[in-house]
């Protein structure tokens, strides 16, 4: 469960999110690993078009089922990040404890190294078919598209899970809605990756690393601009001070309300 401030100071806050509230490394990983491996497994066939019997309109709705069920699953236990931009973002935001997030990040690129490499031995990869995320187009267009998308995600998360006037009960829901429309408008362009971890698994992986800066900067710039644009949002229509949230859980309060 998350708890906010009660008018406490700076320190206190910052104090309870390091104390009695962080997931042990072991906890942390096998979550991150286990939700990575299963969005990894469901999504692995967006960027080249090898769709088989599944049409691409399917895959879009499956990315967002898949982010949203892990989100009402273990959301209330680590906070659901699942990706570094955002758990980057909100640290900057001072929404999560910067003292987590190397253990954060740790975890998401080895859960999706290990879900790659798991993939890899069940499907016989090769790099012809190789199921990470490369430029379908440009490097201007991609990072342009993953900058967009990467922005919109973050945009909505801040709106749902950071905003104490939000209906925090469906934040799930949204933001695997919104997922699922990213890679709906941007999968045939970038494939709309919105997650550096996504991308950096099957690249190591496979050793297909074309374009692979593009799915580090574009989703790391646009979640921060996301979440500015939401916060410079917020500040010109709620007078007062916004609350800080604590916790690993930080981002997600909406799980505590279940």
């Amino acid at each position: 469960m998350t708890t906010k401030a009660e008018g406490t100071p700076e320190e206190d806050t910052m104090s309870s999110m390091e104390e009695g509230f962080s997931p042990s490394p072991s906890t942390t990983f096998g979550l991150h690993h286990c939700c990575s491996n299963r969005v990894a497994t469901l999504a692995q066939k967006v960027v080249n078009k090898i769709y088989g019997s599944v049409t691409f309109p399917g895959i879009c709705v499956t990315w967002g089922l898949i982010v949203m069920v892990m989100i009402y699953t273990v959301g209330h236990i680590s906070g659901a990040h699942f990706n570094p931009a955002v758990t980057i973002t909100l640290a900057i935001f001072r929404r999560f404890s910067y003292k987590q997030v190397p253990l954060y990040i740790f975890a998401q690129l080895l859960g999706s190294i290990l879900a790659s490499g798991t993939l890899a031995l069940m499907l016989d990869v090769t790099p012809k078919s190789f199921f990470g995320t490369i430029p379908v187009g440009s490097n201007v267009q991609s990072l342009a598209a993953e900058t967009i998308i990467t922005f919109l995600l973050m945009f909505v998360i801040s709106a749902v899970t950071t905003d104490d006037r939000a209906v925090g009960d469906f934040a799930g829901v949204v933001v695997g809605m919104t997922i699922m429309l990213n890679v709906f408008v941007a999968g045939p362009v970038s494939g709309a990756s919105m997650n550096p971890a996504r991308s950096i698994g099957p690249s190591l992986m496979i050793h297909v690393y074309k374009g692979l800066w593009i799915y580090i900067v574009g989703p790391i710039i646009g979640a921060i601009a996301g979440a500015l644009a939401y916060n410079f949002l917020r500040s010109t229509t709620h007078n007062s001070p916004s609350e800080e949230i604590t916790g690993p859980s930080s981002g997600f309060e909406f799980i505590s309300h279940l």
